[in-house]
């Protein structure tokens, strides 16, 4: 079985997705996984970039995503040390970055900032790696 560590966007690229993720594949994320998805919505509902039917749509489809969230004391503390590592403002993606080095073989994200955060940690690969 193979684990990965999603961000937001690329749970929400899943939800969107009509490919199921492939047999097993096991998803890992942070406790705010999903608010992270939800954020994202909704910036483009008020954008104008999707309608609230389509936003409720697909935030049902995010809800029915079989994903382990963490936010345990090792996984905060690895998140604290990451950040401090690599002197982060921040501590959202240090979050992703501690999931993933505790719980995935590997990290999906379309975020170049995170992608190269990850440099050491964790091989980041691509979406299409969960449906396979």
């Amino acid at each position: 079985m193979t684990r990965f560590a999603l961000d937001g966007a690329a749970l929400l690229r899943l939800a969107e997705s009509d490919v199921p993720l492939a047999p097993g594949h096991a998803l890992v994320g942070r406790g705010s996984l999903r608010s992270d998805a939800m954020a994202i919505v909704y910036r483009q509902v008020r954008a104008g970039e999707r309608s609230e039917a389509e936003a409720k749509a697909v935030l049902d489809r995010v809800t029915a995503i079989r994903i382990r969230l963490l936010g345990d004391r090792v996984s905060r503390a690895t998140a604290w040390s990451i950040a401090r590592d690599q002197d982060r403002d921040e501590i959202g993606d240090a979050e992703h970055l501690a999931v993933a080095r505790l719980q995935a073989d590997a990290l999906v994200t379309d975020d170049p900032a995170l992608a190269a955060a990850a440099e050491g940690i964790v091989p980041v690969v691509p979406f299409e790696h969960l449906l396979h």
